[in-house]
């Protein structure tokens, strides 16, 4: 495909009014100062963004993250300085894929990458190749692209036509099973690469996930883990089974490729929010095991609610940096889903 092809593609079809969300110059100036704040708090002079509460480690999906949000603020000097700390340091394997946790002394210690940063880091890639027309961030952008579909995509144990994302390239599989983390899929994101670099495999295999996650939110709230067997789900060994910090995303990702209507979503949006986000839940018998109050989880929260109602969403708390890493994140890829989505920044 041609270079000038490839940057000029648009980006996943976005959806309709899902977040009714009033326009105003404060939106748009408190996100600006939102993600000055966020900077401060978690971006290190180096390009390093850090989770404190994992032992300041720095994450694969949080750098993936960190270059998406810095293209949609127009931050290019944090976006370059982002991507430069990514490339020297977890830019480390033989494939063009990145080692997924680097910590202060050891550095990398597992080499293992881990899907959905890869995903990120490639989609973050490719959307900032369009705005600067820059063919040498769409050639980076193409080369983990491939990379996900040639080392990540496998048939499932269950129906060999269909295809799973594997969450990393090494473990997590075994004769007649491939693990998986339902989370790891972000349609749009795998939509938008298919279509930019004649990737067909990248597109069934985000059909194909949509698919499964619709089955496996049958039962209730999907899971964090979960292993696909020739006999059907079964729990992962040693792997969280419940719907928690990263199963929560899941909502999100699909919401963000306008899937509102999704079963997943369906299943998030049933979960009892009044007395608190609920952050763990047991998908077998719906019972809440922790909630949180971070205004982050609550964002996330409100923009699943609204999905399909006519009426607006009620505004979520103010973003703070007094939360921790993730939940800030997750309020500030909140408000870029909104913005896909064709509305406002608020949340």
């Amino acid at each position: 495909m041609q270079r000038r092809t490839i940057l000029g593609i648009a980006g996943a079809a976005s959806g309709g009014a899902l977040f009714s969300l009033r326009a105003s110059a404060r939106a748009a100036a408190g996100a600006s100062d939102d993600w000055s704040a966020w900077k401060a708090a978690f971006l290190t002079p180096e390009g390093r963004i850090v989770d404190a509460l994992q032992g300041d480690a720095s994450h694969s999906e949080g750098q993936g993250w960190g270059l998406l949000l810095a293209h949609a603020e127009g931050d290019r000097e944090a976006f370059d300085r982002i991507l430069d700390w990514t490339d020297a340091h977890l830019a480390q394997r033989r494939d063009p894929l990145l080692a997924w946790r680097w910590k202060p002394g050891p550095g990398i210690d597992d080499y293992n990458n881990a899907s959905d940063g890869d995903l990120f880091h490639a989609w973050a890639l490719l959307r900032a190749a369009r705005t600067r027309d820059d063919p040498r961030l769409a050639e980076r952008a193409e080369r983990v692209a491939r990379a996900i579909d040639t080392i990540l995509v496998r048939p499932s144990p269950l129906d060999g036509d269909a295809l799973l994302l594997r969450p990393a390239a090494e473990r997590f599989s075994a004769p007649g099973s491939e693990t998986i983390n339902p989370s790891y899929y972000m349609p749009r994101a795998l939509q938008d690469l298919a279509a930019a670099f004649a990737l067909p495999r990248l597109a069934q295999v985000s059909t194909d996930g949509e698919a499964l996650l619709a089955r496996l939110a049958r039962s209730g709230p999907l899971p964090d883990w979960i292993a696909i067997t020739k006999g059907g789900p079964a729990p992962a060994k040693g792997l969280s089974a419940l719907h928690s910090y990263d199963a929560m995303r899941a909502a999100l990702y699909l919401v963000w490729s306008a899937r509102a209507a999704h079963p997943a979503v369906t299943a998030s949006r049933k979960l009892d929010t009044t007395d608190g986000v609920p952050v763990s839940v047991d998908p077998a018998t719906g019972a809440v095991l922790e909630r949180s109050d971070a205004p982050g989880y609550a964002a996330l929260s409100a923009l699943v609610a609204a999905t399909g109602q006519a009426l607006p969403a009620p505004a979520p708390p103010p973003f703070t940096t007094r939360q921790s890493y993730y939940p800030a994140t997750l309020q500030l890829l909140v408000r870029l889903a909104a913005r896909d989505l064709g509305h406002p920044p608020h949340a």
